[in-house]
């Protein structure tokens, strides 16, 4: 096994201020302990929680910070204690890295749950050193909160799955939706609801996109494999199709109406929210009550369900579906993102982009 250094000074990209402009940025990584993993950080995607963060939209923000939860890296060095990794292993980091083990949802094997959780980036570790993320040279993390990258699955392919991927697997397993012939939907189609699109088709299901244009009509059915697209702003594709779906996964990560989606839902149908969103939303309870529906959200998923999608996608044949740039282009990638300016993923090609000191 390899030896762990005491510590290590890397380069990323940080935000300095809730502009969330991104630039170069040296530090210091915590000290490593018995069970750590270092990582040379290989590609990391962008997530939409990125801009959230950097931009400060949830008042929550510490900077510098160094961004990027969706981490496939190669492993040059491991702690003694350290059982389930080696150097040359290709492994992915998520969007926590730490949890308190004792708490129900940690024993229940949901530690996403756990109201001690440390998030990858944007937050203080065990040590009182803050975290910073993948847009980096490097990382380090415990080997539980690292999954290993299966043979067959590009790194940069993987990046994604590692939140939008898991962010879709997760509440399909844990609502009992996973069983072929369900018909299901989508809303929003970006980072996370593309794999929906995905996973849910694997799955066996039949999946409806909604969208409040035609415009992604095309994409949605001859390029994702979508069996139907339905336009919300059409009051008559609506009516056409209320009553009609088991679940809607909604994805949309900013403040939207939830009655017309309520309506589209069949008795204990379940809108599952999974975008993060800073300000309330509003239904009148008949919608839900009429038809003993359900609104419920779901985070990420465990560090299990993580491995699980991953080999679920290499099983299945699924990919995402990519954009890689180098990091001196991840300022105007997070703008194209504002704007949903992405098919559907971007993935930040950190080792080609030579961060090295």
């Amino acid at each position: 096994m390899g030896s762990l250094a005491s510590e290590k000074t890397v380069i990323g990209w940080a935000a300095r201020d809730a502009s969330g402009v991104l630039s170069p940025y040296t530090y210091t990584l915590r000290k490593t302990e018995a069970e750590d993993v270092v990582i040379k950080v290989l590609y990391c995607g962008i997530c939409h929680t990125d801009i959230h963060q950097t931009k400060n939209h949830l008042g929550m923000s510490n900077y510098p910070m160094v961004p990027g939860h969706e981490v496939v890296g190669e492993v040059t060095e491991v702690g003694p204690e350290v059982t389930r990794f080696q150097p040359g292993d290709v492994v992915g980091i998520g969007v926590i890295v730490g949890c308190c083990r004792t708490c129900q949802p940690c024993k229940a094997d949901v530690e996403q749950y756990c109201n001690k959780r440390i998030w990858s980036y944007n937050d203080v570790y065990t040590d009182g050193k803050p975290t910073h993320g993948g847009f980096a040279s490097s990382m380090i993390v415990n080997q539980k909160f690292a999954v290993k990258i299966p043979a067959g699955l590009a790194p940069e392919q993987a990046a994604p799955l590692l939140c939008a991927g898991v962010t879709v697997y997760s509440p399909l397993k844990h609502f009992g939706l996973m069983k072929p012939g369900l018909r299901g939907a989508i809303l929003g189609l970006g980072g996370v609801g593309h794999m929906g699109i995905k996973v849910a088709k694997a799955m066996g299901h039949h999946v409806t996109v909604i969208s409040s244009s035609d415009k992604k009509k095309a994409e949605a059915m001859d390029h994702l494999g979508a069996d139907a697209y339905l336009v919300s702003s059409d009051a008559t594709q609506m009516a056409t199709a209320a009553d009609s779906l088991d679940y809607i996964i909604d994805t949309v990560p900013v403040n939207h109406p939830l009655e017309p989606y309520l309506s589209l839902l069949k008795l204990d149908g379940k809108l599952i929210l999974t975008g993060v969103i800073n300000e309330p939303l509003q239904f009148v309870s008949p919608m839900v009550m009429l038809g003993r529906k359900a609104i419920t959200g779901s985070f990420i998923g465990s560090m299990t369900e993580t491995q699980e999608v991953l080999e679920f996608c290499v099983e299945k044949g699924l990919t995402s579906t990519i954009e890689i740039v180098k990091m001196d282009y991840v300022n105007q990638a997070i703008e194209r993102l504002e704007r949903n300016d992405v098919r559907y993923r971007f993935v930040v090609d950190v080792a080609g982009s030579k961060l090295e000191l």
